[in-house]
C-alpha cells in the first residue's frame, strides 16, 4: 500500500472524534501562549513576596523560554518515534506538576527550577499540538482548522498580560501572584482527561531507535546560540556572549553533518534534512523566523512603552493590545476560509506590507503626540498589524506542513517553533540596539521622556522584518493553499531518511 493511500485512510477513517480532540490540543495550545507573558506582569509582586534578586527574576522568565527552545524540536522528534497522544499527554502531566511547583513556592530557587522545568515539559507538548492536527485531519478540513489554530494562538499571545493583571490585582483568596500559575491546575487536569479519551495515537508504524547524538549537538548548539541572546541585553554584553554565539556555529555545523550521515545509512535523524528541499517548507521558515523577529522587538518595546512611558496600569495595558488580539483572530479566519483558497500567496504578501505600513501609522502617532497620546491613537495602529500578522500566522502554519510526510509531521512542527523562538530571541536582543541605547542615560522619568522617541524608532526595524517577510514570501509557491497538497507523498531526496508509514490507533 502506497503511503499515500495509506494517509489518506487515516484521516478520514480512523478519527472520528477529530473535533474534540482539536478543542484538547488548542487549550494546551492556549495555556502555553498564555503562560509565556502572563509571569511578566506578577515579577514585582513575586521580586516583594520572595525576596528575588534582578537576576533570578530575568531566570524567571528566560529560564522558561530556554528550556522550552532547547527541547522543541527533541519533542517533536519523539511524538513521531514513540506516539504524539502519548508525548503529549505526558507534556499536559509535566506542565500541570510543574505549575502547581511554581504556584506554592516558597523561595525564588525553587520557582526557578520550576519555571525552567515548566518550559521543558511544554517542549514535549507543543510541537504535538500541530502534528496531531497535521495527521488528524484530512485536507479538506486543514484549513479551516489552521485558521481557528492561528486565532487562538493570537488570543493567548495578547490575553496573556490581561490575565496576569486581572489574577494579580484580584488578588485571589489573598494569593497574590500564585495564581498566575495555579490557573493552569484545572485547564491540565481536564485536557489530560479529555485527551486520553478523545484523542488518537499516531506514530512510524516501525519506531526507529532515537538520535541521541542529534540531541545532544543540538541542544548544545542552541544552547550556545540561544542563552546569550536572552541574557546578553541584561548582562551588559560580557565577551563570554560573543564566544558562546561564535562556538554555536561549528557545534550546528557538525549537528547538519551529523544528521546527513545517519540519514546515508538508513537512520532516523532528529530533523529530516531533505524537508528543506521543498519550498513551502524552507521558505515558510524563513518567513517564521523573521515573524518571530518583529514580534521579539515590538512586544518587549511596546509593553515598556505603555507601562513606563505613557504609565499606563497593566491591567489598562493588557486592553489596549484587545484590538490586535482582535485583528489577528478576524484575519487568521478570513485568510484561511475565504482568501487563500482563492488567492494563494499573494494574500500572505498583502499581510506583511499591511503589518508594516501599521508600524509606519504608530511611528507617525507615537512621534507627533509623544506622552500626550491618547488610549485610541496607541490602538488603531494595531488594527492594521493584527490583520496583516492575521493574514499570514494562520496560512503560514499550514503551508509549511503541506508537502510534510505524516511520519515526519512532529519534526518538522517542533522545528517551526524552534524557527519562530530563536527569532523572538533575535528580536529581544536587537532590542538593545534599537530601543534601550535609544533611551540614554539616567533614572525612569528621564528615560519615560524618551520612552516615545525610542519606541518610534524600534518600530522601523518591526516593519523592516514584515517587509522582509514580504520579500522572502516570493520563494513559495505562487498558487500556494489552492492546489492539491503533496502532505502525503515522500520527496525523491528522503531516499533512506523514508520511515515506515504512520499509524493511528485510537
Amino acid at each position: 500500500m502506497s503511503e499515500n493511500k495509506t494517509s489518506r485512510t487515516i484521516t478520514d477513517t480512523a478519527a472520528p472524534r477529530r473535533w474534540a480532540a482539536l478543542v484538547v490540543v488548542l487549550i494546551a495550545a492556549f495555556m502555553d501562549a498564555v503562560d509565556v507573558t502572563v509571569v511578566h506582569i506578577a515579577l514585582p509582586d513575586i521580586q516583594a513576596e520572595t525576596g528575588a534578586s534582578t537576576a533570578q527574576l530575568q531566570w524567571i522568565t528566560g529560564g522558561y523560554a530556554l528550556a522550552f527552545a532547547l527541547g522543541l524540536i527533541t519533542g517533536g522528534r519523539m511524538g513521531d518515534l514513540f506516539g504524539r497522544k502519548k508525548i503529549f499527554l505526558l507534556g499536559v502531566v509535566g506542565f500541570t506538576v510543574t505549575s502547581l511547583v511554581c504556584g506554592v513556592a516558597g523561595n525564588p530557587e525553587i520557582l526557578l527550577a520550576g519555571r525552567i522545568a515548566q518550559g521543558a515539559m511544554a517542549a514535549l507538548m507543543v510541537p504535538q499540538v500541530l502534528s496531531i492536527i497535521h495527521v488528524t485531519f484530512p485536507e479538506r478540513e486543514r484549513g479551516k482548522v489552521f485558521g481557528i489554530y492561528g486565532a487562538v494562538m493570537a488570543l493567548g499571545t495578547l490575553a496573556g498580560p490581561l490575565v496576569g493583571a486581572l489574577l494579580v490585582e484580584g488578588d485571589l483568596f489573598g494569593l497574590g501572584w500564585r495564581p498566575v500559575f495555579l490557573v493552569n491546575l484545572p485547564l491540565g487536569v481536564a485536557g489530560l482527561i479529555a485527551g486520553a479519551l478523545v484523542i488518537s495515537e499516531s506514530k512510524a508504524e516501525r519506531a526507529a531507535r532515537p538520535d541521541l547524538v542529534g540531541v545532544l549537538l543540538a541542544t548544545a548548539g542552541l544552547l550556545a546560540l540561544v542563552l546569550p541572546l536572552t541574557q546578553g541585553r541584561e548582562l551588559g554584553w560580557p565577551a563570554w556572549t560573543y564566544g558562546s554565539m561564535a562556538a554555536s556555529v561549528p557545534v550546528l555545523a557538525a549537528f547538519v553533518a551529523w544528521e546527513r550521515r545517519l540519514a546515508r545509512r538508513g537512520g532516523s535523524p532528529l530533523v529530516v534534512l531533505s524537508l528543506f528541499s521543498r519550498r513551502s517548507f524552507s521558505g515558510g521558515q524563513g518567513v517564521q523566523l523573521l515573524f518571530g523577529l518583529a514580534s521579539g522587538v515590538f512586544f518587549l518595546a511596546w509593553t515598556l512603552y505603555l507601562q513606563l512611558g505613557l504609565g499606563f496600569s497593566p491591567l489598562k495595558a493588557g486592553l489596549s493590545g484587545m484590538p490586535l488580539s482582535a485583528a489577528m483572530m478576524a484575519g487568521a479566519g478570513l485568510s484561511m476560509q475565504v482568501l487563500v483558497p482563492r488567492f494563494g500567496r499573494r494574500v500572505l504578501q498583502a499581510g506583511g506590507l499591511l503589518a508594516a505600513a501599521g508600524m509606519v501609522l504608530f511611528v507617525g502617532l507615537a512621534g507627533h503626540y509623544g506622552t500626550d497620546i491618547a488610549l485610541w491613537q496607541t490602538m488603531m495602529p494595531l488594527i492594521p498589524m493584527g490583520l496583516g500578522m492575521g493574514l499570514i500566522i494562520a496560512p503560514l502554519t499550514d503551508v509549511i506542513l503541506s508537502e510534510v510526510p505524516h511520519e515526519h509531521a512532529g519534526s518538522a512542527s517542533g522545528l517551526t517553533n524552534t524557527t519562530m523562538q530563536l527569532g523572538q530571541a533575535v528580536g529581544v536582543a536587537l532590542s538593545s540596539v534599537v530601543f534601550f541605547d535609544r533611551l540614554g542615560p539616567g533614572g525612569p522619568a528621564a528615560q519615560a521622556e524618551q520612552m516615545p522617541h525610542a519606541f518610534a524608532g524600534s518600530l522601523w526595524y518591526v516593519a523592516a522584518a514584515f517587509t522582509a517577510a514580504f520579500a522572502v514570501l516570493f520563494a513559495l509557491p505562487r498558487t500556494v493553499g489552492t492546489m492539491p497538497r503533496a502532505t502525503d507523498k515522500a520527496s525523491p531526496e528522503q531516499g533512506q531518511e523514508q520511515e515506515a508509514e504512520p499509524v493511528l490507533t485510537g
